[in-house]
């Protein structure tokens, strides 16, 4: 039984659009099915990671407020 790989992206420090790129280039290293660990100290971060990762056909699994100034975003990646 295949165990699904998670990597994790610290992108604490970097604002929007840069998250988003940085994630999207990670989400494209990843196999269909393997999860993808975002966290970001960028408010508008949390709301546009997740939309822009949906609307490039990924799912969302989880945005989670870590603390006042940090989200953790848990992605997974689709199929093509």
């Amino acid at each position: 039984m295949n165990e699904i790989k998670k990597r994790s992206l610290d992108l604490k420090g970097e604002v929007c659009p840069y998250t988003f790129v940085k994630s999207k280039l990670m989400m494209e290293q990843l196999n269909p099915g393997e999860v993808l660990e975002v966290i970001v100290d960028h408010g508008p971060a949390a709301k546009n990671i997740p939309k822009s990762m949906e609307m490039e056909g990924h799912e969302v699994l989880e945005v989670m407020e870590l603390n006042t100034s940090e989200w953790k975003i848990v992605l997974r990646k689709n199929s093509p």
